[in-house]
């Protein structure tokens, strides 16, 4: 079940390869998230040190968060994934001129996971030529409901 989608990734990029990806949050983070109080417009991930991370991913806190924790929105998560397929990740985004896009925050068993995707960037032309294929289909649905 989907919580939050970045669907400005797929504007700006081509999804090459996926991952799921757990998050080390806070409390307060999680409570805010079943809300639905997350943002995945802005944000991205990095690779430090043999670690992953997401960072501008906003939460809103909520109004009843603890007084003594002070919440902070937009704070750096850490992703948790696999030894080798960070190391895989480590040597495509080095070498091959990839980057990581968070894709899609949702519920996986109960706990909530990101979707990353291995991506590479969209030129002018390219973001073009999906907003005119998007467009075709549109007409051609309209066209064909006209018709019945």
């Amino acid at each position: 079940m989907s919580i939050a989608e970045n669907k400005k990734a797929f504007h700006d990029y081509f999804i090459e390869e996926r991952y799921e990806a757990g998050l080390a949050l806070e409390g307060w983070e999680v409570k805010a998230i079943r809300a639905g109080r997350v943002q995945l417009k802005e944000a991205y991930v990095v690779l430090k040190k043999g670690e992953v991370w997401l960072i501008g991913c906003h939460i809103s806190p909520l109004a009843t968060a603890s007084t003594h924790v002070k919440p902070d929105p937009v704070r750096t998560r850490k992703l948790l994934l696999h030894a080798a397929q960070i190391d895989k990740l480590i040597g495509k985004v080095e070498r091959a001129g990839y980057t990581l896009v968070p894709l899609n925050l949702h519920y996986s068993r109960g706990r909530i996971k990101l979707e990353i995707g291995l991506a590479k960037g969209k030129k002018q032309h390219d973001k073009r030529a999906a907003e005119k294929e998007r467009e075709w289909q549109r007409e051609k649905q309209r066209l064909v409901r006209e018709r019945a």
